[in-house]
């Protein structure tokens, strides 16, 4: 039972529950006007402590999609915090003003302190650089929708792998499933961290590392791009001479598979040419729209209706 919990990081939810959730968002992408009062008269709280346009909007039209209503702020100088209030009495005050709250705040760890203070069921919008496991669920749901299936996949994650807390996220997620593969795509200066690749050994799951996205492209079931940042190298020069290795065009895609899913959890700077957004396998603005799907049918889940 997913009812009345919180989600704060994507290994909360077993097996089951993320199929659960599945199962329900496809039935709400079947018959989206058989929800759209399932919510009424619950009430959401976004109590977002950084900037944020697509998950706070994504948040926001879940909650309006089912019915329900909204009310929050979009940053901390909009909230008492601004006037020394501590967190803890920021959310326990307003656990009493709504029924879910989705909470996205720059410190790590932040979500796990919050839940312990709040009497309604908390989602994680967002700490840090630690968690983001509803954008886990949007790639999941994207992953179903495309291919029909969690298992014996190859899955290429590409770009900055050593901070992503997305690229993170996910290969828990997608190893919790059989024969999965990981290919991991980035510059030396950004590889998966070290953890993850002894949790994949422990498991007996396959990976790869390489620097050389043509080396790897025909082999790959789906291709998650992210950004490579500049700020993340020491050298200007080793900079220069990866950027463009990353970036994703028309020509790198011609031995990928027909099939190929080619998802990034967006904001897109330049990794992925705009020529690409055409190609049939592009499939990170549907992304998007799953984003609301998926956050409708966690906070079903969690409120408990039926």
């Amino acid at each position: 039972m997913l009812s009345g919990r919180d989600l704060i990081e994507i290994n909360d939810f077993s097996k089951e529950d993320i199929s659960e959730i599945m199962d329900l968002a496809q039935d709400i992408i079947k018959s989206p006007e058989s929800f759209s009062s399932c919510c009424t008269g619950k009430i959401l709280g976004t109590l977002f402590f950084e900037p944020s346009t697509r998950t706070r909007l994504s948040f926001e039209s879940a909650i309006h999609r089912l019915g329900g209503d909204c009310i929050g702020f979009s940053e901390s100088a909009s909230s008492s915090t601004a006037k020394g209030e501590s967190l803890a009495d920021t959310v326990k005050t307003i656990s009493n003003y709504v029924d879910i709250i989705a909470m996205r705040h720059p410190k790590e760890g932040s979500a796990t302190l919050s839940k312990d203070f709040t009497t309604v069921p908390l989602i994680n919008a967002g700490d840090g650089g630690h968690q983001h496991p509803t954008q886990t669920l949007t790639d999941l749901l994207t992953i179903m929708q495309t291919k029909g299936t969690f298992e014996n996949l190859t899955i290429g994650l590409c770009g900055d792998l050593k901070f992503g807390r997305t690229v993170h996220s996910l290969v828990k997620a997608m190893s919790m499933y059989p024969n999965n593969k990981f290919v991991f795509i980035s510059p030396e200066e950004l590889k998966i961290p070290e953890y993850i690749k002894i949790n994949l050994r422990s498991k007996n799951i396959e990976f790869v590392e390489t620097e050389k996205l043509s080396s790897v492209m025909g082999e790959l079931d789906i291709l998650y791009m992210t950004r490579v940042q500049r700020e993340r190298f020491f050298n200007e020069e080793d900079y220069i001479r990866l950027k463009d290795s990353y970036i994703l065009t028309l020509e790198k895609l011609e031995d990928a598979k027909k099939d190929l899913a080619i998802l990034h959890p967006l904001p897109r700077v330049n990794e992925i040419a705009v020529e690409v957004d055409s190609d049939p396998r592009a499939v990170y603005f549907k992304q998007v729209k799953y984003g609301v799907i998926v956050r409708m049918a966690l906070i079903l889940k969690l409120l408990g209706v039926k």
